[in-house]
């Protein structure tokens, strides 16, 4: 109800309020800067999300990030990035070229990466060039896969050392 500025019932006097200290131009340019804060250099880096792209959306273009993506929709182009997670309903019409490439729904192109994995809801048409493969049981694969020690380098690599080609994964013996 009353503030302790006003005089109190057992007759004390009044107290005047603490002036603020001004400051003055000169005053002002010779602070120091607070060492609160941290450079942005300094302090450790986030690994930012990876970029989704959800099932409602279709892309007709070429995509590349140093970062992780993960197709949900359709995809008209190629696509290179760190980790690529094709999801059980994407659909993916191109190169796909990543350090780790988990597929799960379906790739028409070809598949380059260092891991690469194949779930059983995989469905691949096309060649896969790994350093390594895990190809799991009920994953459907159509084309040929071949090993190579920097699956990543220049397209033109594959050729480069001519070697026997390898045997559709998908192939039927006819007898």
């Amino acid at each position: 109800m009353f503030s302790k500025s006003r005089v109190s019932d057992s007759g004390g006097s009044e107290t005047p309020p603490k002036p603020e200290p001004q400051q003055t131009p000169d005053s002002m340019t010779t602070q120091k800067p607070s060492t609160d804060f941290q450079p942005a250099s300094s302090a450790p880096k986030t690994k930012p999300p990876a970029s989704v792209l959800s099932s409602d959306l279709t892309i007709k273009g070429n995509l590349k990030t140093a970062g992780d993506i993960q197709i949900e929709g359709t995809v008209e182009g190629d696509i290179r990035a760190h980790l690529l997670t094709v999801g059980e309903g994407a659909t993916v019409k191109g190169e796909c070229m990543a350090d780790d490439v988990v597929v799960n729904g379906r790739i028409i192109g070809r598949v380059r990466g260092l891991k690469v994995r194949l779930t059983s809801t995989a469905r691949v048409e096309g060649d896969i060039i790994h350093k390594t493969i895990a190809i799991e049981s009920g994953a459907h694969f159509e084309g040929s896969v071949q090993r190579q020690e920097d699956p990543l380098n220049s397209k033109g690599s594959a050729s480069a050392a001519p070697k026997p080609a390898a045997a559709p994964a998908a192939a039927t013996a006819k007898v």
